[in-house]
């Protein structure tokens, strides 16, 4: 059914792995370039999407001791501005949430009748509403994936937009604590090395919270908290034809 599809477009939570790859790569660039120059990294022009930075030949290390941890997932939704703009476009996507569901609604409705009815259509008429299924099908399968598409670009350019403008914070925070490493944990184990941390190394909160008081982006109101999110593609699955002989 389309009803997993339609809640992922609302209720934004990351699942894409490519996603998920593409922003731990621009995280490790842009703290990188942070740590080594000192400043922000760069933006590209206004109204551009910011271009993903060619992943760095070492990780950028402190003069600490300590080693944290820091859910970069987290810590960019946690921003009062992450959470602002993953709200607006969640309500962007709800145009196309909706027609996806009337598309979804025709179709079932079509697939029903041919459960129901096609043992006792002709043979044109059943031919015809099975070919109508098909073509319908395949016009909202291509929907699905762009409207997937869609998604994880808007939803791309808020994190690199986001993380462009935390790493320095990262770092500055890092260097100030006396980090010697920083280690990301959004994703769990085996999907990355870190088997186990502690709580007490982590600095995901004091992130979010000087990068909100340096952003200057009020706090949301109470139950404004999504989460983003890449569409799954689930699509209501074709009715059997019916097995007696058609009339």
């Amino acid at each position: 059914m389309l009803s997993n599809l339609l809640s992922n477009l609302s209720s934004n939570r990351i699942t894409s792995k490519f996603v998920r790859t593409f922003l731990a790569t621009a995280a490790l660039s842009l703290i990188t370039a942070s740590a080594q120059t000192g400043a922000p990294a760069a933006t590209t022009g206004a109204g551009s999407a910011p271009a993903a930075a060619a992943p760095p030949t070492t990780i950028a290390t402190g003069t600490g001791t300590k080693i944290g941890t820091i859910n970069i997932e987290q810590a960019v939704v946690g921003t009062n501005e992450g959470q602002r703009d993953f709200e607006a476009l969640k309500k962007k996507l709800d145009p196309k949430q909706n027609e996806l569901k009337a598309a979804n609604d025709e179709l079932e409705q079509l697939q029903k009748q041919l459960q129901t009815q096609g043992d006792k259509l002709n043979e044109d008429a059943r031919a015809s509403l099975v070919k109508q299924i098909e073509t319908k099908k395949k016009a909202f399968d291509r929907q699905v994936q762009d409207a997937q598409e869609d998604a994880q670009n808007q939803q791309k350019e808020i994190f690199q937009r986001i993380l462009q403008k935390m790493a320095p914070v990262i770092v500055k925070h890092a260097q100030e604590a006396g980090f010697a490493m920083i280690v990301d944990t959004s994703n769990p184990w085996p999907q990355s090395p870190i088997l186990w941390y502690g709580e007490n190394g982590d600095i995901t909160k004091a992130v979010v919270d000087l990068y909100n008081t340096q952003s200057g982006v009020p706090a949301p109101t109470a139950g404004a908290t999504p989460k983003p999110a890449t569409p799954r593609a689930t699509t209501p699955k074709p009715a059997a034809p019916a097995s007696t002989t058609p009339k």
